[in-house]
């Protein structure tokens, strides 16, 4: 977030990270629903949240003073550094930000819309622990608006393994357990700085496996098209010729896995088949 937002932080929220303010938790979830009408009208308390999962879901209706959001999977060994959040298509009653060396960077800001099927990620500079503050915005009626978003923890090794070209063996398992499968060339590829996210739109040859509908043919083209996003960075850059995306889905969305050149996938698959070292069978043609 920008210095100007820094600076221009709710008082509340001074109070919360100077210690004040605070109540034990309600209770541990992987997501958590309530409402701002349930508090005490006067109270300044802001309400703690506890989640326990590495993905989860929250929705606070009728937002109200504060709501502080802590992401603390129970997984002992597991590093978690970077934590990805997308806001509900009606998103609206408060902003939201991370918690960083004792200062408050906003990620989701009302004033600006949240944009629907957006997500937006960020690294946690404490592994494994990431506070986010819900800053409820000044209204005057009390009409209904629910403050609503997904959230995913990944961890550095799959944050990782976005960012590098797979062996053999990993490629091998990628064609048997990703959540898509597709033949295409790389169309566009966009970046988005602010959310740290780049997206690669595909023209698809052949959908060897989809879990839903991502990659659907285009009315008018004929053309088979769709989006797949990966992490900035990646530094994903445009590449001329075919290749073989695979990748599991977050939030409802392609995220790029192994991405080989298609000639060297064959290459490989071939090989691997004729010793019957591949780990499941995959019809290329």
């Amino acid at each position: 977030a920008m210095a100007a937002e820094r600076g221009l932080l709710p008082a509340l929220l001074l109070v919360l990270l100077a210690g004040g303010g605070q109540q034990p938790g309600a209770a541990d979830y992987c997501s958590w629903r309530g409402s701002g009408l349930s508090w005490e009208p006067r109270s300044r308390a802001v309400e703690q949240v506890h989640l326990r999962c590495t993905e989860g879901s929250l929705e606070w209706m009728y937002p109200a003073r504060a709501l502080r959001v802590v992401l603390e999977p129970i997984l002992p060994s597991a590093q978690h550094t970077t934590v990805c959040i997308k806001p509900a298509s009606d998103f609206q009653g408060a902003s939201i930000y991370v918690e960083r060396a004792g200062q408050l960077h906003l990620v989701v800001s009302e004033a600006g819309g949240a944009r629907p099927h957006h997500v937006s990620c960020f690294s946690a500079h404490t592994p494994q622990r990431v506070a986010l503050f819900l800053q409820a915005s000044p209204q005057r009626d009390i009409s209904r608006r629910t403050a609503s978003f997904q959230y995913e923890l990944l961890s550095n090794q799959s944050a990782a393994a976005m960012c590098r070209p797979c062996d053999n063996v990993e490629l091998l398992m990628a064609i048997c357990s990703s959540d898509f499968v597709v033949k295409g060339s790389i169309r566009n590829v966009s970046h988005d700085s602010e959310n740290h996210m780049s997206q690669v739109d595909v023209n698809v040859q052949k959908v060897y496996r989809q879990k839903n509908r991502i990659f659907q043919q285009d009315e008018a083209s004929g053309e088979w098209r769709g989006p797949i996003r990966t992490l900035l960075q990646c530094k994903v850059k445009k590449g001329a010729g075919d290749f073989l995306f695979t990748g599991n889905e977050h939030f409802g969305e392609a995220w790029l896995g192994c991405a080989p050149r298609f000639k060297d996938f064959s290459f490989i698959y071939h090989a691997a088949r004729e010793r019957r070292a591949n780990p499941c069978e995959f019809q290329l043609n």
